[in-house]
């Protein structure tokens, strides 16, 4: 692969800023990838990001996919791709990739890069979390996923909802280790 290519999706929880804003920094860092949306995504978006936020989203990707299409070629070990990120993870779809329910095109996508030993990172987005989630959270862990939840980096005084949404977007970007990191960093 000469140029790193990863698979975005995006599901139903609120939070929908931050896929937006993870499409936008692999864009930014040229990185192509192909998109899959829940139905319940595409909702949340237009809810709190806006009626064109959608459209946004997938002009800024290489190729989209619906989510029932499970004959995508995201769902495939054999394409290429260098990871993948969930921005943002609902519990449901954290529970059917933590117990291997490849009901979806985002949750088959998941895991085949679980099976394939790919990064795979999951904003997940609940509060307050239930035993159920923190069980999914830690098999999907033991299977080889970055549980990031989308927390604030307090100590670099953020003063909008813009800077926390892309300082959590890099850092999600920045745990595929596809470039040098481009989050902001602590600087002590």
């Amino acid at each position: 692969m000469d140029k790193p290519n990863v698979v975005l999706g995006l599901a139903g929880a609120s939070g929908a800023l931050l896929g937006l804003e993870v499409a936008r920094h692999l864009s930014r860092l040229e990185i192509a990838f192909d998109l899959t949306v829940s139905t319940m995504a595409e909702r949340t978006l237009a809810l709190e990001v806006g009626p064109n936020a959608h459209d946004e989203l997938q002009n800024l990707a290489e190729r989209t996919h619906p989510i029932a299409d499970l004959g995508a070629r995201i769902a495939s070990g054999s394409s290429p791709f260098a990871g993948m990120i969930v921005a943002p993870c609902s519990m449901r779809s954290l529970a059917a990739i933590a117990t291997g329910l490849d009901d979806t095109l985002l949750t088959r996508a998941a895991s085949v890069q679980l099976k394939e030993r790919r990064p795979l990172v999951l904003l997940a987005r609940e509060t307050p979390l239930t035993l159920a989630h923190l069980r999914n959270m830690t098999s999907a862990t033991e299977m080889g996923a970055t549980i990031l939840p989308p927390v604030p980096a307090f100590y670099l005084c953020p003063e909008t909802t813009g800077e926390i949404a892309r300082q959590i977007a890099a850092r999600a970007v920045d745990l595929l280790q596809l470039r040098p990191m481009s989050a902001q960093a602590w600087q002590g």
